[in-house]
């Protein structure tokens, strides 16, 4: 569980503090978010306890998931961006972009949730898959929250 935490609080340096993140060169951050994501593939390995042909199925499902998953990722943080860089001066207008934009990843996070749900049932039991769910949700929760925590409310 340190594992997850550890790379919960690297995901948010690189969310919360864009400012900082753009005085590092890419490469630095690429290596950070490949950090992140071995650790977060770590934490589901040691927590779904797949069976060897479990794992065959699994895995190339789960690779693809996360791909489409860093897209939103992405979205999130030139979200946070924005946000940071309109903070003092937002407008009505800007903010009502901003709150446009935060409900469309969420829909797109919810519509990326149910198009994988059948290509993980072709390949694990539905318990599975919802204990799978479970644990993306987890992760999701504790990074939203420390978000949450860090970002200013609109003055």
């Amino acid at each position: 569980m340190r594992t997850i935490h550890t790379a919960i609080a690297l995901l948010l340096c690189s969310l919360a503090l864009p400012v900082l993140a753009q005085d590092k060169p890419a490469d630095t951050m690429q290596i950070v978010r490949e950090k992140i994501q071995a650790d977060k593939k770590l934490f589901i390995a040691q927590n779904m306890k797949l069976t060897e042909s479990e794992a065959q199925a699994f895995w190339p499902v789960y690779d693809r998931y996360q791909n489409d998953l860093v897209k939103l990722t992405d979205r999130t943080i030139k979200l946070i961006e924005n946000y940071a860089k309109n903070y003092e001066a937002l407008t009505d207008e800007t903010a009502q972009k901003l709150l446009d934009e935060f409900l469309a990843i969420e829909g797109d996070r919810l519509k990326l949730r149910e198009s994988y749900r059948p290509q993980f049932m072709k390949v694990l039991a539905a318990k599975r898959v919802a204990r799978y769910y479970q644990l993306e949700n987890k992760i999701h929760a504790v990074v939203s929250y420390d978000l949450a925590r860090k970002i200013p409310l609109v003055k």
